[in-house]
């Protein structure tokens, strides 16, 4: 399945969303990324920004399946929209 730009923004969006209401977390993402409460308004709208809220999440299996099972979605699809977000190319850890 692939997916549009707007899709991906869209599930980053909710990632997000879901991130935000996660008190458990929510300062993990922050501690990690750099960003402040205030990024996460001002930079909601940001493919970059969205790209992180992503890569965060993809980090941890745990993170995508909770995430996925509370917003009825496939296991696949958050790293789908990441490369989408990305411009198509996946990261590489070798």
């Amino acid at each position: 399945m692939v997916i549009s730009a707007q899709s991906a923004e869209t599930l980053a969006l909710n990632v997000l969303g879901w991130l935000v209401g996660n008190e458990e977390l929510l300062p993990v993402f922050l501690g990690s990324t750099g960003a402040s409460v205030q990024d996460l308004k001002d930079r909601a709208e940001d493919p970059d920004f969205l790209g992180s809220v992503l890569d965060f999440l993809v980090l941890d299996d745990s993170w995508v399946m909770s995430f996925c099972d509370a917003n009825s979605v496939p296991y696949e699809l958050p790293g789908q929209a990441r490369a989408v977000l990305s411009g198509g190319s996946d990261m590489h850890w070798t």
